[in-house]
C-alpha cells in the first residue's frame, strides 16, 4: 500500500500513474499494514506537520519514501523531508523526484515498491 500526502496535487498525480492500492493521508489515520510513504517537502526542506503527525501513529509500517520536490531550492533542499524521514525511521529513500516525475521515476518506484513491501507489482 502507498500512503501519500499531496499539497499540491504533484504526489497525487504520481500515486494515480502508479495504480497501486492507496490511502492519502488524514489527521486521524491508522494504519496497521506495511506501505511505502509518498510525501512532499515543506516550505524549505522541513517534514509537513501532517507527515510528521502519520508517521508519530504509524511510522513501525513504513518500509520506505519517495518525496517530491523542486530542485530550484538547491540540491541541499530538494527533497530534504524524503533524507529526514529515511533517516528517523531507517528506512529507505526510494527516490526523490522532481515535481510531478518522469517515467523513469514511476518505474524506479515500481521496482523498489515490490521488492520492499514484498508484493508483485
Amino acid at each position: 500500500m502507498i500512503a501519500y500526502a499531496s499539497r499540491t496535487g504533484n504526489v497525487r498525480h504520481i500515486v494515480s500513474r502508479l495504480n497501486l492500492p492507496a490511502v492519502e493521508i488524514a489527521a486521524d489515520r491508522t494504519l496497521s499494514e506495511p506501505f511505502l510513504l509518498m510525501t512532499y517537502t515543506d516550505k524549505l526542506g522541513e517534514v509537513p506537520e501532517l507527515v510528521q503527525h502519520f508517521m508519530d501513529r504509524n511510522g513501525v509500517y513504513c518500509r520506505g519514501v519517495v518525496v517530491s520536490g523542486n530542485s530550484n531550492f538547491g540540491h541541499g533542499l530538494f527533497g530534504k523531508a524524503g533524507d529526514t524521514i529515511a533517516r528517523q525511521w531507517n528506512v529507505p529513500l526510494v527516490r526523490k523526484v522532481e515535481l510531478r516525475g518522469f517515467q523513469e521515476d514511476y518505474e524506479a518506484i515500481l521496482r523498489n515498491y515490490g521488492m520492499l513491501l514484498k508484493k508483485p507489482v
